[in-house]
């Protein structure tokens, strides 16, 4: 029990910048009471005392602000950032080292019996306010956006964003690892919102990325045609250092050593 609390505690450490200390935590942290109570909730459901288990639930949410059914089984390193709001149903069941803001339902479709509430796996993270529905699966390292509603499987490492839930960025998306290399080499890096979120500017800046990608594929294809026909090719000039680069209200360059305007 000791070393699941130590656990609870160091995860919050890690997850929630404005953690100060250890007492702070222990008593101004509802979602730190919320898993706790409901530790001991589900003990008492595994014993056979459903009634008191629900009692011990209900005065779990009087105080926290977060309901949990005593019999949801949730793994290590759970955090609820805030909580006021959550709902976690009956069959969900929950990995390790999850992370679920205020706001957030884990609920079922149905009425029917047996399980109808979602599974999430290992390192899930969960946007305020996103709904979970259904016996569906959360494989491990996806990210669930705000506001979001989901109702079929999401696969891992994928970011799911919108109502009804889409996946904006799947595992292993060619085109999102080329802006990468094109981001990088410009020194840019603003676009890296979309993995989170559908945001116009970054769409925008993505299909530049794109775009310049595939420009700079087929100037590298005619380089390599004009050296095999015997040409000769000048040195290409470097990049321009970005990494000191800012823009100023007017639209120009603040960096002397760019020396460039926008």
């Amino acid at each position: 029990m000791f070393s699941h609390l130590k656990e609870d505690i160091t995860c919050i450490f890690e997850r929630d910048p404005s953690a100060r200390h250890v007492f702070e935590i222990v008593t101004t942290y509802p979602g730190l009471h919320a898993l706790l109570l409901h530790r001991a909730a589900h003990r008492l459901w595994g014993w056979g005392l459903k009634w008191l288990a629900r009692m011990l639930a209900g005065f779990n949410r009087w105080m926290t602000g977060v309901e949990i059914h005593p019999a949801a089984t949730i793994g290590r390193r759970f955090f609820i950032d805030h909580g006021m709001g959550v709902v976690i149903g009956e069959t969900a069941i929950i990995g390790d080292d999850c992370t679920v803001y205020h706001g957030v339902t884990l609920g079922g479709t149905s009425w029917d019996k047996g399980k109808r509430h979602p599974t999430l796996g290992d390192n899930v993270v969960v946007g305020a306010g996103a709904k979970v529905l259904g016996p569906i699966t959360i494989a491990d390292g996806a990210r669930i956006g705000s506001n979001a509603v989901v109702v079929k499987d999401v696969p891992s490492g994928a970011t799911v964003v919108g109502i009804p839930g889409r996946v904006v960025r799947a595992p292993g998306d060619e085109a999102n690892s080329h802006r990468q290399a094109i981001a990088s080499k410009i020194g840019f890096d603003a676009y890296g919102t979309t993995q989170d979120m559908p945001d116009p500017v970054a769409t925008a800046y993505n299909c530049m990325l794109d775009h310049m990608h595939l420009l700079d594929s087929r100037v590298e294809e005619l380089q390599a045609a004009l050296r095999q026909l015997g040409g000769t090719l000048p040195d290409a000039s470097p990049l321009p250092d970005t990494s000191s680069c800012t823009i100023g209200t007017q639209g120009a360059c603040d960096s002397r050593e760019c020396g460039r305007n926008t």
